[in-house]
């Protein structure tokens, strides 16, 4: 799972104890998390869950439960990309 945490409140692009997260997934349905404050970057939405990063990262344990990439999968709607 990826990491994304863009810009941290330290000002370095590094997350700092106390930061919220979004939970994101790319069109590939691939999860990873993202410093609330700014927005999720192109090709990443958000999933409606935000929280510390612990939390988030709870989160994605339980929903990405096959972590194949979408195409690989075979998911529905395929056909049409």
């Amino acid at each position: 799972m990826a990491e994304h945490q863009g810009q941290g409140s330290s000002g370095t692009g590094f997350s700092v104890e106390g930061d919220l997260f979004q939970v994101v997934m790319n069109d590939e349905e691939q999860y990873s998390i993202w410093a609330a404050r700014t927005p999720p970057p192109p090709g990443w939405t958000l999933v409606g869950y935000a929280g510390p990063r612990a939390m988030c990262l709870e989160h994605i344990e339980k929903v990405w439960t096959d972590m194949r990439p979408l195409t690989v999968r075979g998911g529905p709607g395929l056909e049409d990309r």
